[in-house]
This record gives C-alpha cells, sequence and structure tokens, in this order.
C-alpha cells in the first residue's frame, strides 16, 4: 500500500489556491454500481469544518505539495498496518 499522510496534514492540490487539512484517510463513497475508494479526506484551510458540501475528496497523486505533515505516532503506523491488511485482502471494488 502507498504511504498516506497523517490526519491534520495540510496540502494544496495540483492546479489549486487553497489549501486543505486532511482529516480522514480511505474513505469509502458509496455508489450505485461500485464502491469509490479515496485516499483523503480533507477541509478547507484554515477554516475547518464547514459542513458537508464543504469537504474534497482526493487521492495521493492529486496532491502538488505538502505544507504540514501530521502527528505520526506507533498508534497510527498500527492503524495503518490494519487497515492496510484489510484492503490487501479486500475484492476489487476496493481497488
Amino acid at each position: 500500500m502507498k504511504e498516506l499522510l497523517p490526519a491534520g496534514s495540510v496540502v494544496l492540490l495540483k492546479n489549486a489556491t487553497k489549501k486543505l487539512m486532511i482529516i480522514g484517510i480511505l474513505q469509502m463513497i458509496p455508489g450505485e454500481n461500485e464502491n469509490r475508494l479515496y485516499d483523503y479526506l480533507a477541509v478547507p484551510f484554515p477554516e475547518g469544518f464547514m459542513g458537508a458540501d464543504a469537504n474534497f475528496l482526493f487521492n495521493h497523486e492529486d496532491i502538488n505539495d505538502v505544507i504540514f505533515t501530521g502527528y505520526d505516532n506507533p498508534e497510527r503506523t498500527e492503524f495503518v498496518k490494519a487497515i492496510s491488511a484489510v484492503f490487501e485482502h479486500g475484492t476489487d471494488s476496493f481497488s
């Protein structure tokens, strides 16, 4: 699995001028025919959560610049290992 940024990281996406703060990783969005998996869920920075309509879903390759890297510790490392195991043994709808 690719290396994902921790929650709290602040990024600037390609072709964007507004910074975003990551509040979730590996977010599954249910669809009519299949589920769609995104690497990140983010909110505008510095405003923070402004309602569901102001949330952004994107993938790691959409990031142009990492402004700040969020907190990382052994608990997060174990969390990433656990979700990696789930997705490695999951179905094609997770890819």
